[in-house]
């Protein structure tokens, strides 16, 4: 089993000295990796599992983050929980997300993309909400293109994204997988046709969780298909048993504190 954590600013904050002690405690505890969320912006009425977000909440870019975490740290791999993929133009996110690889020496391994959920946000970035779920597959298959095309460049024509003889370098030193979050049937689905692997959300019955990861394990027909899942930190390590016989393959943790990193890196004997 592998073990990440999560940092989000608004429960933890912007400081920079904060991040950075975060982060190396995090890899010297014998974390695998860190995320971060997304939000591109808020609004009054945003509401996420019933409840409302407040505004002022404040979201870093997750890229941004990621770039300072890699210069701060040596081994912690990056990842994003959720990138919200369908607001941003895939020519230019393949860039980015191929230069904090190389930066990184190539750390950007726990990419997972989600499609978003407050539809204002859409709008605020000039995307028709319904729409996103189709423009999250294509944008997938964009910087998969990107990523593997030579010197002559590739083309693509779709619904939403059309260009001819592209070249973008520099490449990941290695493809990067593309992880899909959500919690419905449509992104296991997604994460089977499209992804490296699954990241569903925290609220869902043991049934319907159950029945995701098989839609989306008969949907890719692999058998190293992903499967990440948030645990708490209170987790007894004889609930890990359970975990594997789900096919879990990567348990993440959101602690507030270095001390809550220690104390479960010791309870699995992680150093």
């Amino acid at each position: 089993m592998k073990f990440a954590v999560t940092y989000s600013t608004p429960g933890q904050g912007m400081d920079p000295e904060r991040l950075v002690e975060f982060a190396r405690h995090a890899e010297a505890c014998g974390f695998e990796g860190l995320y971060v969320p997304e939000h591109v912006a808020l609004y009054r009425g945003a509401s996420l599992g019933g409840f409302e977000l407040p505004t002022t909440l404040e979201y870093a870019d997750p890229l941004d983050l990621l770039m300072y975490v890699a210069a701060s740290t040596e081994r912690l791999l990056l990842g994003t929980a959720v990138l919200l993929l369908p607001y941003h133009h895939p020519v230019t996110l393949a860039k980015r997300l191929a230069t904090i690889d190389v930066l990184s020496k190539g750390r950007m391994r726990l990419l997972t993309v989600g499609l978003g959920s407050l539809p204002g946000e859409a709008r605020a970035v000039g995307v028709d909400f319904a729409t996103r779920g189709r423009r999250t597959d294509e944008a997938i298959d964009v910087l998969r293109l990107l990523w593997s095309g030579g010197a002559d460049g590739v083309s693509y024509s779709g619904e939403f994204f059309e260009f001819e003889d592209l070249c973008s370098f520099p490449h990941p030193l290695a493809p990067l997988p593309i992880h899909i979050g959500g919690s419905s049937r449509a992104a296991a689905r997604r994460a089977g046709r499209h992804g490296d692997g699954y990241f569903p959300g925290g609220a869902l019955p043991p049934a319907e969780r159950a029945a995701q990861w098989k839609l989306a394990r008969e949907t890719s027909g692999r058998d190293d298909l992903e499967y990440t899942r948030w645990a708490s930190t209170d987790l007894a390590p004889a609930a890990l048993a359970s975990y594997e016989r789900q096919g879990v393959t990567r348990l993440v943790i959101n602690p507030q504190t270095p001390a809550t990193l220690t104390t479960f890196a010791q309870r699995f004997s992680l150093y």
